[in-house]
């Protein structure tokens, strides 16, 4: 067990190094973005989602890249990836489907 804690430790991405860190920390907006679940889609930001996903896709692909592969890196930038996507659709949803929904006639969907 000692070994294995001792590894962790001394990896080139554990947490003696800025780049155990850095992805750590930014877990933040990921849990911040979740939080924003709870907000009505009309308060979701457009450029702020697009750069939460664009970051996420861009750091993904960077992130597999580097030697050694930073696995937190990778994991934090997927989730932002993920959640700034869904965001996305929430907001598009509620601009562009519900405004047309709304459009229709009584009696037709």
């Amino acid at each position: 067990m000692a070994s294995r804690f001792q590894a962790f430790l001394n990896h080139p991405a554990g947490p003696k190094t800025i780049h155990f860190w850095a992805p750590t920390f930014k877990w933040g907006i990921s849990i911040a973005n979740i939080a924003d679940l709870q907000r009505p889609p009309e308060q979701v930001s457009y450029p702020q989602q697009t750069a939460i996903a664009a970051t996420g896709v861009i750091w993904s692909r960077y992130s597999t890249q580097i030697i050694p592969v930073n696995y937190n890196l990778l994991s934090v930038n997927m989730f932002m990836a993920v959640t700034g996507l869904y965001q996305l659709s929430r907001k598009i949803r509620a601009d562009y489907f519900e405004a047309e929904a709304d459009a229709l006639p009584s009696g037709q969907s």
